[in-house]
């Protein structure tokens, strides 16, 4: 049995807390979950924090974020005693960039918004997914054609890990009811039509009938991804680092 149906079989059916709990038992010290402050990393946050379940918590500060989301990471970290650990771009890569392109360049080009995407994210999550086998993330399913693709595990090529997504099957009400149910903090935003949000340049209010994904990058005619969840589903993987904890 491959390894990526092997894994599907065992947690597929596994509550939240119990597949966060075993994925962090079987890969210690070696578990990362990437949190945005969206509703699902919300739910995800909210069950590690509750539970003091062991794998670490970052964020990506890309430098342009609402400050509602300041606001969430900050009541998030109140609530539930949690270290949320920041990565920022690199200062002279920034500067090189506004310097040579313009602040609001990501506006003029679909290069621009890719090479803005790649300083301010993409270096910054290989910074902050050094060491990690398994990448957990709030990806679902629902919140785009492009994602309905996606695996509960996947590999991902790029950063060479195993990515989770155990939030994948979850909709949109599964994830509304857990956040007021809990008294979960959430970005104010949400309230205002705010579905997927990202850098405050890049990010509009989702119209009637629109998916989740359409107001961010709105003007550009895309995936409405920027590199960080392009991913193949897990095939057979042969390195021990991985694998030992699997059998």
């Amino acid at each position: 049995m491959e390894l990526n149906q092997q894994l599907e079989q065992e947690f597929e059916k596994l509550p939240l807390k119990e597949a966060l709990q075993l994925v962090a038992a079987r890969f210690p010290g070696k578990v990362a979950f990437s949190t945005s402050f969206g509703m699902e990393d919300q739910v995800i946050s909210h069950v590690i924090g509750k539970n003091k379940i062991p794998l670490k918590v970052f964020t990506l500060d890309t430098g342009r974020m609402f400050n509602e989301t300041y606001e969430v990471w900050q009541s998030t970290a109140n609530v539930f005693d949690l270290n949320i650990d920041p990565f920022y771009p690199d200062a002279q890569e920034i500067q090189d960039f506004v310097n040579q392109r313009g602040i609001n360049s990501m506006y003029l080009s679909v290069d621009n918004r890719k090479e803005c995407c790649r300083i301010r994210k993409i270096e910054p999550l290989k910074r902050a997914l050094q060491g990690v086998a398994v990448w957990v993330t709030g990806v679902r399913a629902a919140q785009s054609v492009n994602r309905q693709n996606f695996k509960l595990f996947e590999w991902d090529e790029a950063f060479q890990l195993i990515k989770f997504n155990p939030l994948l099957h979850w909709t949109d009400a599964d994830v509304v009811d857990f956040i007021h149910q809990n008294h979960t903090p959430y970005n104010k935003l949400h309230d205002q039509g705010f579905l997927s949000i990202g850098c405050a340049p890049c990010t509009r209010a989702v119209q009637f009938g629109e998916d989740a994904r359409a107001g961010r990058w709105w003007w550009e005619d895309s995936k409405k991804e920027c590199g960080l969840h392009q991913t193949k589903v897990l095939a057979d993987i042969t390195d021990p680092e991985l694998t030992q904890n699997i059998d």
